[in-house]
Protein backbone atom coordinates (compact mmCIF):
# COMPACT_ATOMS: atom_id res chain seq x y z
CA UNK A 1 0.00 0.00 0.00
CA UNK A 2 1.48 3.31 -1.03
CA UNK A 3 1.17 6.14 1.48
CA UNK A 4 -0.17 9.26 -0.22
CA UNK A 5 0.13 12.94 0.51
CA UNK A 6 -3.42 13.94 1.39
CA UNK A 7 -4.79 17.10 -0.14
CA UNK A 8 -5.34 19.98 2.25
CA UNK A 9 -8.98 20.17 3.40
CA UNK A 10 -9.04 23.87 2.57
CA UNK A 11 -7.76 26.23 -0.12
CA UNK A 12 -4.27 27.54 0.60
CA UNK A 13 -5.40 31.10 -0.03
CA UNK A 14 -8.23 30.82 2.51
CA UNK A 15 -6.10 30.73 5.66
CA UNK A 16 -4.61 34.21 5.62
CA UNK A 17 -5.69 34.58 9.23
CA UNK A 18 -3.40 31.70 10.18
CA UNK A 19 -1.05 30.74 7.34
CA UNK A 20 0.02 32.41 4.14
CA UNK A 21 0.01 30.46 0.90
CA UNK A 22 3.83 30.54 0.99
CA UNK A 23 3.88 28.95 4.45
CA UNK A 24 1.51 26.20 3.31
CA UNK A 25 3.56 25.63 0.15
CA UNK A 26 6.56 24.88 2.36
CA UNK A 27 4.79 23.13 5.24
CA UNK A 28 2.48 20.86 3.24
CA UNK A 29 4.13 20.58 -0.16
CA UNK A 30 7.71 20.26 1.10
CA UNK A 31 7.87 19.13 4.76
CA UNK A 32 4.77 16.92 4.86
CA UNK A 33 5.53 15.57 1.38
CA UNK A 34 9.10 14.69 2.44
CA UNK A 35 7.77 12.50 5.27
CA UNK A 36 5.46 10.72 2.81
CA UNK A 37 8.27 10.19 0.29
CA UNK A 38 10.73 9.03 2.96
CA UNK A 39 8.21 6.56 4.35
CA UNK A 40 7.32 5.14 0.95
CA UNK A 41 11.02 4.60 0.24
CA UNK A 42 11.51 2.77 3.53
CA UNK A 43 8.48 0.47 3.31
CA UNK A 44 8.93 -0.52 -0.33
CA UNK A 45 9.46 -4.27 -0.60
CA UNK A 46 8.90 -4.88 3.13
CA UNK A 47 6.00 -6.27 5.17
CA UNK A 48 5.25 -2.69 6.19
CA UNK A 49 4.12 -1.99 2.63
CA UNK A 50 0.95 -3.98 3.34
CA UNK A 51 0.13 -2.16 6.61
CA UNK A 52 -2.00 0.86 7.37
CA UNK A 53 -0.27 4.05 8.43
CA UNK A 54 -1.32 3.48 12.04
CA UNK A 55 -0.03 -0.09 11.86
CA UNK A 56 3.35 1.13 10.64
CA UNK A 57 3.54 3.68 13.47
CA UNK A 58 2.81 1.00 16.07
CA UNK A 59 5.08 -1.74 14.65
CA UNK A 60 8.03 0.12 13.12
CA UNK A 61 10.94 1.55 15.05
CA UNK A 62 13.28 4.48 14.70
CA UNK A 63 13.31 6.56 11.55
CA UNK A 64 10.52 4.61 9.85
CA UNK A 65 8.18 5.02 12.80
CA UNK A 66 9.09 8.71 13.09
CA UNK A 67 8.31 9.40 9.43
CA UNK A 68 5.04 7.46 9.66
CA UNK A 69 4.04 9.41 12.76
CA UNK A 70 4.86 12.70 11.06
CA UNK A 71 2.64 11.76 8.11
CA UNK A 72 -0.19 10.84 10.49
CA UNK A 73 0.30 13.92 12.67
CA UNK A 74 0.25 16.28 9.71
CA UNK A 75 -2.80 14.59 8.17
CA UNK A 76 -4.58 15.10 11.50
CA UNK A 77 -3.28 18.66 12.01
CA UNK A 78 -4.68 19.92 8.70
CA UNK A 79 -8.13 18.62 9.66
CA UNK A 80 -7.98 20.63 12.91
CA UNK A 81 -8.03 23.90 10.98
CA UNK A 82 -11.18 25.68 9.82
CA UNK A 83 -11.63 28.25 7.09
CA UNK A 84 -14.63 29.61 8.99
CA UNK A 85 -14.29 32.50 11.45
CA UNK A 86 -16.03 32.29 14.79
CA UNK A 87 -16.07 28.50 14.89
CA UNK A 88 -16.82 27.36 18.47
CA UNK A 89 -17.22 24.00 20.19
CA UNK A 90 -20.67 22.49 20.46
CA UNK A 91 -22.29 21.82 23.82
CA UNK A 92 -21.14 18.19 24.09
CA UNK A 93 -17.48 19.16 23.65
CA UNK A 94 -17.84 22.21 25.93
CA UNK A 95 -19.27 19.93 28.63
CA UNK A 96 -16.26 17.61 28.34
CA UNK A 97 -13.82 20.53 28.42
CA UNK A 98 -15.56 21.91 31.53
CA UNK A 99 -15.44 18.50 33.18
CA UNK A 100 -11.70 18.02 32.72
CA UNK A 101 -10.34 21.56 32.56
CA UNK A 102 -12.87 23.71 34.44
CA UNK A 103 -14.05 25.72 31.42
CA UNK A 104 -13.52 26.18 27.70
CA UNK A 105 -11.39 29.28 28.39
CA UNK A 106 -9.26 27.39 30.91
CA UNK A 107 -8.74 24.61 28.37
CA UNK A 108 -7.63 27.19 25.75
CA UNK A 109 -5.17 28.66 28.27
CA UNK A 110 -3.78 25.26 29.28
CA UNK A 111 -3.52 23.95 25.72
CA UNK A 112 -1.87 27.19 24.57
CA UNK A 113 0.57 27.12 27.49
CA UNK A 114 1.47 23.49 26.74
CA UNK A 115 2.16 24.45 23.11
CA UNK A 116 4.22 27.45 24.18
CA UNK A 117 6.32 25.53 26.71
CA UNK A 118 7.02 22.34 24.77
CA UNK A 119 10.80 22.54 24.54
CA UNK A 120 12.16 22.17 21.06
CA UNK A 121 9.94 20.68 18.39
CA UNK A 122 6.89 18.49 18.62
CA UNK A 123 3.14 18.32 18.97
CA UNK A 124 0.58 19.21 21.60
CA UNK A 125 -2.56 17.12 21.65
CA UNK A 126 -5.95 16.99 23.28
CA UNK A 127 -6.47 13.26 23.66
CA UNK A 128 -9.03 10.87 25.10
CA UNK A 129 -7.93 8.08 27.40
CA UNK A 130 -9.45 4.59 27.47
CA UNK A 131 -11.66 5.71 30.40
CA UNK A 132 -12.98 8.59 28.21
CA UNK A 133 -11.16 11.22 30.27
CA UNK A 134 -9.45 14.02 28.39
CA UNK A 135 -5.89 15.22 28.77
CA UNK A 136 -3.40 17.54 27.14
CA UNK A 137 -0.21 15.86 25.96
CA UNK A 138 3.10 17.54 25.16
CA UNK A 139 4.82 15.09 22.81
CA UNK A 140 8.27 15.95 21.47
CA UNK A 141 9.48 15.27 17.94
CA UNK A 142 7.07 12.88 16.18
CA UNK A 143 5.07 11.91 19.26
CA UNK A 144 1.49 10.86 18.66
CA UNK A 145 -1.27 9.67 21.04
CA UNK A 146 -1.92 6.48 19.08
CA UNK A 147 1.37 5.00 20.31
CA UNK A 148 0.07 5.59 23.84
CA UNK A 149 -3.31 3.95 23.10
CA UNK A 150 -5.04 7.31 23.38
CA UNK A 151 -7.50 8.78 20.89
CA UNK A 152 -6.46 12.10 19.33
CA UNK A 153 -9.03 14.90 19.30
CA UNK A 154 -7.00 18.02 18.47
CA UNK A 155 -3.37 18.86 17.80
CA UNK A 156 -1.08 21.75 17.08
CA UNK A 157 2.24 21.42 15.29
CA UNK A 158 4.94 23.33 17.15
CA UNK A 159 7.83 22.39 14.92
CA UNK A 160 9.46 25.64 13.83
CA UNK A 161 8.73 24.91 10.16
CA UNK A 162 5.04 25.20 11.03
CA UNK A 163 5.21 28.88 11.88
CA UNK A 164 8.57 30.41 10.99
CA UNK A 165 7.61 31.90 7.59
CA UNK A 166 4.58 33.79 8.93
CA UNK A 167 5.49 34.32 12.58
CA UNK A 168 9.31 34.09 12.63
CA UNK A 169 10.17 32.97 16.16
CA UNK A 170 6.94 34.23 17.76
CA UNK A 171 5.43 30.90 18.74
CA UNK A 172 2.94 32.61 21.07
CA UNK A 173 1.44 34.66 18.22
CA UNK A 174 1.15 31.51 16.07
CA UNK A 175 -0.57 29.60 18.88
CA UNK A 176 -3.05 32.44 19.42
CA UNK A 177 -3.89 32.50 15.70
CA UNK A 178 -4.22 28.70 15.62
CA UNK A 179 -6.64 28.64 18.56
CA UNK A 180 -8.88 31.08 16.68
CA UNK A 181 -8.81 28.82 13.60
CA UNK A 182 -9.58 25.46 15.24
CA UNK A 183 -12.24 23.40 13.49
CA UNK A 184 -14.26 22.53 16.59
CA UNK A 185 -16.69 20.49 14.51
CA UNK A 186 -13.81 18.17 13.55
CA UNK A 187 -12.61 18.02 17.18
CA UNK A 188 -16.14 17.15 18.33
CA UNK A 189 -16.42 14.43 15.70
CA UNK A 190 -13.46 12.67 17.34
CA UNK A 191 -15.19 12.33 20.73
Amino acid sequence: MKITLNELPFKKESLGKLFSKEALDFHHDKHHAAYVNNLNGMIKGTDFEKMSLEGIIKKAEGYMSQNAAQVYNHDFFWKCISEEDGNEPGEKLRKELRKYFGSYDTFIDKFSQAALTLFGSGWVWLAMNKDDSLEILQLPNSGTPITLDKKPLLCIDVWEHSYYIDYRNDRAKYIEAFMQAVDWEFVSSNL
